[in-house]
């Protein structure tokens, strides 16, 4: 015992000294001191278990001397201590599960009546089979509850409805994503409204004050007519209006205006060709054939 309780106090002034050293910085830094009480938690937990362990062969040798005072034998004292636990039947258990009586009870549980020999056991239902039940039908009255009485969840048709509703919403949500992925090489001239709206909407805050409010040409071209200074297919003007033509006072839009946008306004400027509006500005460029036009409405 001498050593153990020299091993103990050991383990607690390890584990004060890391509070006496906080009052010199100068020898421990805060890393070492936090390892050095860890360590000693663990050495003392350790300590512990060692003595735990210790308590418990001295209960055994214990419990041998009185039982071997009291006049047990040897083989007595060894089946005390280390007792034999017996196997369960497996049919026991089965027995319990499927809440079956023992095959010895058999002649108690045979149903009076008989067919052609042939007699019938009155066991119980399974208990777990009767859970089952109760469970179906507690499901049951709350499914009938749950959609057809106070309608809290949707039925087939209306969770139908539901999801075709997300699918448009996801569906619009991909083509204003996927029309922002478009540019010179892939734009296309279309006659829809609601593009060439969004389009005029764009060239009246943004073009008006170097091509007119009918684009008709101001400090920039005419832009109604046939000819065109850097080419007047979509993909051509989707470029001049991205990149711009700085030498010419075009500024660029492509950090102002998103792809959408510029090819919104595009498909707006082929519109307005022929549109003929008052005091237009001097032809500029090459004449260009608008067959574009005619094959994109056919």
């Amino acid at each position: 015992m001498k050593y153990f309780d020299a091993i103990l106090l050991t383990g607690l002034c390890m584990g004060i000294q890391p509070a006496l050293a906080q009052d010199d910085h100068s020898l421990l830094s805060g890393d070492v001191e936090n390892y050095i009480g860890y360590g000693a938690i663990m050495a003392v937990l350790v300590l512990f278990l060692i003595a735990m362990l210790v308590l418990l062969r001295t209960f055994k040798v214990l419990t041998r001397v009185i039982l071997k005072s009291d006049g047990y034998t040897r083989e007595q004292i060894e089946a005390e201590m280390n007792p034999v636990k017996l196997k369960k039947d497996k049919s026991e258990v089965w027995n319990k599960l499927l809440s079956l009586r023992p095959l010895s009870e058999e002649k108690e549980l045979l149903i009076a009546h008989d067919y052609d020999g042939i007699q019938e056991l009155d066991n119980p239902i399974p208990a777990w089979f009767m859970w089952l039940f109760y469970g179906t039908i507690i499901f049951a009255v709350g499914y009938l509850l749950n959609y057809h009485v106070f309608h809290t969840g949707q039925l087939q048709y209306d969770e139908y409805k539901t999801e075709m509703a997300q699918a448009d919403i996801a569906k619009k949500i991909y083509l204003s994503k996927a029309a922002n992925q478009v540019d010179e090489n892939t734009v296309k001239l279309v006659h829809d409204p609601a593009v060439i709206a969004a389009g005029q909407a764009i060239f009246k805050q943004n073009c008006v004050a170097c091509h007119g409010p009918n684009a008709q040409g101001n400090v920039g071209p005419n832009l109604t007519d046939d000819y065109w200074l850097h080419g007047g297919k979509i993909n051509d003007l989707f470029k001049t209006v991205k990149y711009g033509v700085l030498t010419k006072g075009m500024p660029t839009w492509e950090k102002v205006l998103s792809p959408k946008q510029i090819s919104d306004v595009v498909n707006f400027v082929k519109s307005l060709n022929g549109s003929n509006p008052p005091n237009p500005k001097a032809p500029q460029g090459t004449k260009e054939l608008e067959t574009e036009s005619k094959l994109a409405s056919n």
